[in-house]
């Protein structure tokens, strides 16, 4: 427990994370009180102080009644602390476990008013900062502070949050996700084939609310790639339903139907502004006082956001999306004579890794591995560096598992590679993070070496192959591919003992004409063994551009408008693009820009 730091006693320690500790403390020279957080570790990294000082710089600027006000960024020798208001708050999590939060069932006045009155100001306070231009990304019940007596609502903790942007979608390990696993949106995953935009603290906030309301979070689990599913693909009980089973059953159905608005899968179906919630709050709050009760209303009639936004699911593409799952559950379920090679082709910008990512939910519910590598035009003499960039990603997400699954991995490694482990280690070597220093492997003549090289690596692989955790790998602008690796890949598809293993190649087919070293590759690898029985391993999906009902679609849905007032601008957008959905998407983002698509506010629509 620390006790003093240059300027300040600390009197008592009230919060501790991974990664940070909270105390109250009183300033020494006039005994005035703050707060104030501290980085947990000494000495920590560039990385952690400069989060450390971006969350200072974002707490500086914000400087909103609803957000934690700070006074300083303390500099200790071995630490860091950000110096912060104490207006005598505690947490949501902390007066919820010591029963000061939320009146028992029975009691259903108290609970839905102080419900409402939290709900409210939280749905206002966070209205204020995506207005600043903020996300905060790790909304839940300890990040929430209300002092008891004024009931003074105010939202802390900004060390994850980002500039209201758009974050494309990154595939990681659960175990090192920004923000609290129970309570993260499933954009917020990494495994949803969708950018993060605000909307992720809607979810986050609707988790929040579950949890005030029944007790409990949605999804109760310890397994970290499970919860990750749940998130992704499974709908909770309503709160409504679980009140029920609890004893109560006279609560609004109405505030139950909130909460799973603003839990629903996709950020679309949520609510698209704080202000369209707090409008239904309100709606709530009124029917209450007057009727003691609340009739359903359709919710969102006053949700009406401003933010021009392009829909980001998928369109036109549902047969394309079919084939490449169904190719999947084939070789995650290890069946006989699977495709092991999907092939992805078509124009630059047609939509090819949108198209692959959509295979991240099914990976997830089968708890298996996604890897991923991109060849580059000025790097086609660099032999492997696709394969290369990928299995470094996949040691990366071994390493944040826990030290029993490290040891199991460790042993899977040294058993498959034996003493020819140093083979690998030259290739890839964060491996030895995992199995320790390997000692050199004797030298061999060129060709020995290769074929060396080749048997130890598809040993490798096989290690990472496995019913419970099946491996994808996705190799991108395959049109650069280097000599090496595409034997690699003719290997890896002609090992019969190799299960469990999916491979996905995308390339530019314009860029790869019949003299093609890949071209030559693949018709190789598509010459069935025996005509008679071989199934060939490898198939195909080519990605033609839009047509223009697909290009309608996108826009009507964008626009919120009917389809048929939007076909002339459909017709243009299609005119000008090709119906290429990179080019159709930069199209309408420059109408936008040159105010050639405006929000009237009068009238509510684009």
């Amino acid at each position: 427990m620390r006790l003093a730091i240059a300027n300040y006693f600390l009197t008592e320690k009230i919060y501790e994370s991974i990664n940070s500790e909270v105390y109250r403390g009183t300033r020494k020279s006039d005994g005035q009180k703050f707060i104030l957080k501290f980085l947990k570790q000494d000495y920590p990294s560039l990385q952690e102080i400069t989060r450390y000082r971006q969350e200072y710089q974002i707490l500086r600027q914000l400087n909103l009644d609803g957000v934690i006000k700070t006074y300083g960024l303390e500099e200790e020798p071995r630490t860091l602390a950000i110096i912060l208001e104490d207006f005598g708050a505690l947490s949501l999590d902390k007066l919820m476990r010591d029963s000061l939060l939320l009146c028992q069932v029975g009691k259903l006045n108290q609970r839905i008013e102080e419900f409402l009155h939290l709900a409210i100001a939280i749905a206002e306070i966070l209205g204020q900062i995506h207005g600043a231009k903020i996300i905060h990304k790790d909304i839940n019940p300890s990040n929430i502070i209300l002092n008891p007596a004024t009931k003074e609502v105010k939202i802390i903790d900004f060390g994850i949050s980002t500039i209201l942007t758009v974050e494309n979608p990154t595939f990681k390990h659960p175990n090192v996700l920004e923000g609290t696993l129970a309570y993260i949106s499933p954009e917020q995953t990494g495994r949803m084939n969708r950018s993060l935009d605000y909307r992720t603290d809607f979810y986050s906030l609707g988790v929040t609310f579950y949890e005030l309301l029944t007790g409990q979070v949605p999804f109760r689990l310890s397994n970290a790639m499970e919860l990750v599913h749940c998130q992704i693909a499974k709908q909770p009980l309503a709160p409504y339903d679980l009140i029920a089973i609890q004893g109560e059953n006279c609560f609004p159905r109405v505030i139950s139907d909130i909460v799973m608005k603003l839990m629903a899968k996709t950020a679309e179906d949520r609510y698209q502004s704080a202000w369209g919630l707090k409008a239904d709050l309100e709606e709530c709050r009124r029917q209450w006082q007057v009727h003691n009760s609340i009739a359903e209303f359709p919710l969102g009639s006053r949700d009406i956001s401003p933010n021009f936004k392009i829909h980001q699911k998928l369109y036109g593409r549902q047969k394309e999306v079919n084939i490449l799952l169904d190719a999947f559950e084939t070789v995650a379920t290890g069946k006989p004579n699977a495709t092991k090679i999907m092939l992805v082709s078509g124009f630059s910008g047609i939509g090819k890794s949108s198209l692959v990512r959509e295979i991240y939910k099914p990976i997830t519910a089968r708890q298996g591995y996604f890897i991923f590598g991109k060849f580059e035009q000025f790097q086609r003499n660099v032999p492997y560096s696709a394969i290369v960039f990928a299995f470094q990603g996949l040691i990366k997400q071994l390493l944040t598992e826990n030290s029993s699954q490290l040891d199991q991995w460790r042993a899977k490694l040294l058993a498959a590679l034996g003493k020819n482990a140093g083979v690998i280690v030259d290739v890839v070597p964060e491996i030895e993070l995992i199995i320790g220093k390997q000692p050199a492997v004797a030298p061999l003549g060129a060709t020995e070496s290769q074929n060396r090289f080749n048997l130890v690596f598809r040993n490798f692989v096989r290690a990472f192959c496995a019913p419970e955790h099946p491996l994808v790998i996705f190799l991108d602008d395959l049109q650069w591919v280097d000599s090496a690796t595409l034997k690699l890949i003719e290997l890896m598809v002609t090992d019969d003992d190799l299960t469990y293993l999916f491979f996905i190649g995308a390339y530019r087919d314009n860029e790869v004409d019949a003299a093609h070293p890949w071209q030559i590759t693949l018709k190789k690898l598509q010459k069935p063994k025996d005509s008679a029985t071989h199934q060939s391993a490898i198939a195909s999906i080519t990605l033609e551009p839009l047509n223009l009902d697909c290009v309608a679609q996108i826009i009507a849905e964008t626009l919120a408008q009917d389809r048929q007032a939007i076909v002339p601008l459909a017709e243009l957008t299609l005119q000008k693009t090709g119906g290429n959905p990179f080019f159709v998407n930069q199209f309408l983002k420059t109408l936008h820009l040159e105010n050639l698509l405006n929000f009237d506010l009068n009238h509510l629509r684009w």
